[in-house]
């Protein structure tokens, strides 16, 4: 059987959506000289408080050795800040600062604006069908363990 061609190949489809919606999104991080991996980080911290450079890897799906770049980048510009772990001092978490966290609430209504168009474009209904879609797939192949 051939596979299918990479018009309906799950793996390219799913890159070509990134770079659509991303290339929304490139000009605002531009102008802010901040790159698509570190607003990640950035993201993904201030929701979920400070995390341990492994699990920050993990959930802003970073490679742990472009994440040590990018850490070292990040706080030079004070966004984020590195500290140990309460009981064991060999291990750092890693959390947002006020610069940080101002640099989302700067973006933010320009980030709010841009999803609108995404789902006004679409459809709410749609637009979550896709969240919902996409959602479990990935629990579906995390709790394999993959």
């Amino acid at each position: 059987m051939l596979p299918p061609s990479t018009r309906r190949s799950l793996p390219m489809a799913l890159l070509r959506a990134r770079e659509i919606v991303m290339a929304r999104f490139r000009p605002m991080l531009a102008r802010h000289d901040i790159t698509e991996q570190q607003w990640r980080v950035l993201r993904v911290l201030a929701e979920a408080g400070p995390l341990e450079a492994t699990e920050l890897a993990k959930q802003a799906s970073i490679l742990p050795p472009s994440l040590t770049r990018i850490i070292k980048a990040m706080e030079e510009r004070k966004f984020i800040s590195r500290g140990r772990v309460k009981d064991d001092g060999r291990r750092t978490r890693l959390a947002v600062t006020a610069a940080g966290q101002a640099l989302i609430e700067e973006l933010t209504p320009e980030r709010i604006a841009i999803y609108d168009a995404i789902e006004k474009r679409y459809g709410a209904e749609q637009h979550q069908k896709l969240l919902d879609m996409l959602e479990r797939l990935i629990l579906s192949e995390s709790s394999e363990g993959r």
